[in-house]
Order: C-alpha cells, then sequence, then structure tokens
C-alpha cells in the first residue's frame, strides 16, 4: 500500500469516529439513545443512566450531574451512590489502534525440514462505541453524610455543570 493509499485509508477512518460523539448533556430522545433516563424506586431512591458513546468517563460524570440535578430538582441536598454499573470498554473511544503479530513455525515435509519466523504489522480501525453508566441513589436533606459515596448536589452541580 502506498502513502497515499495509507493516508486516505487513515482520513477517512478519523472522519468516521468525528461522526459518532458523545452527545451534549440532555435527556434521552429514543429508547437506547444518548442521555439520561431515570426510574424512582422509592421516595428518595432512583435508578439514574446515562447512555453515551466513546470514553466512560464522560458519561459517568453525566450520570453524577443528573443525579445532582434530580436531587435538587426533588428539594433535596445530597446524595448517595449505593451502587454504579459502568459498561464500557477502556478503549470504547474508539479510533486508529496499531497492531503488531509476531509467529514462528516449523513443519517437516517429504523429508524435508523447515522452519520460518514471520512478523505482522496491522492498523485497526474502529468508531467510538456505546457506553454507559447506571447510578442507584439516595437523597436527603440537611447535612451530607460523611462517606465518601456521598455528594453535595449543588457541588456537583457547580463541579460538573456544562
Amino acid at each position: 500500500m502506498n502513502r497515499f493509499s495509507l493516508a486516505a485509508v487513515a482520513l477517512t477512518a478519523l472522519s468516521l469516529t468525528a461522526c459518532a460523539s458523545l452527545s451534549p448533556y440532555g435527556p434521552q430522545s429514543s429508547p437506547g439513545g444518548q442521555g439520561y433516563s431515570e426510574q424512582r424506586i422509592e421516595s428518595n431512591r432512583y435508578q439514574i443512566t446515562y447512555r453515551g458513546v466513546g470514553d466512560p468517563r464522560p458519561v459517568a460524570d453525566y450520570a453524577l450531574l443528573r443525579a445532582a440535578d434530580l436531587t435538587i430538582e426533588t428539594g433535596n441536598d445530597w446524595f448517595e451512590v449505593t451502587q454504579r454499573w459502568i459498561n464500557g470498554r477502556p478503549d470504547s473511544a474508539g479510533g486508529v489502534r496499531p497492531s503488531v503479530s509476531i509467529g514462528a513455525g516449523s513443519s517437516n515435509y517429504g523429508g524435508w525440514r523447515s522452519s520460518g519466523v514471520g512478523v505482522g504489522v496491522g492498523l485497526n480501525f474502529s468508531g467510538p462505541q456505546p457506553t454507559s453508566t447506571v447510578l442507584e441513589v439516595i437523597m436527603g436533606e440537611g447535612r451530607k453524610p460523611d462517606r465518601p459515596t456521598a455528594y453535595d448536589a449543588r457541588d456537583v452541580r457547580s463541579s460538573l455543570g456544562r
């Protein structure tokens, strides 16, 4: 493959990667689409889901931001994450990733013995992958509990608000 062809393939892969990116913070507009959704479990307990594509970290931040917004909307001051599920591979941002493989072998055929070593180099082109974060939270009023899983809703909104 000549340099022009390789550059064209790389440019195409990068433009496809740019097409699928994390949407701005907001509610889900369709089932399975990007954005947040929540389900009330008890009067002060919710399950919050944020679906996106690409790097799982911003998706997890958006889930925390939605928990903060919902806490404030319901008249509470703090929330505590009681369970958390993150669905996303560390490489879910996609892109171009080089790969190298090395192999060796030997064989006998008709009295002849042969052996060899091979090296392969390739490029893996993939777009961003779907990812999601699901939080189960409880909410409360007043002073935030002194636990690392508890958050002040207004502080989270101030830090992560976009």
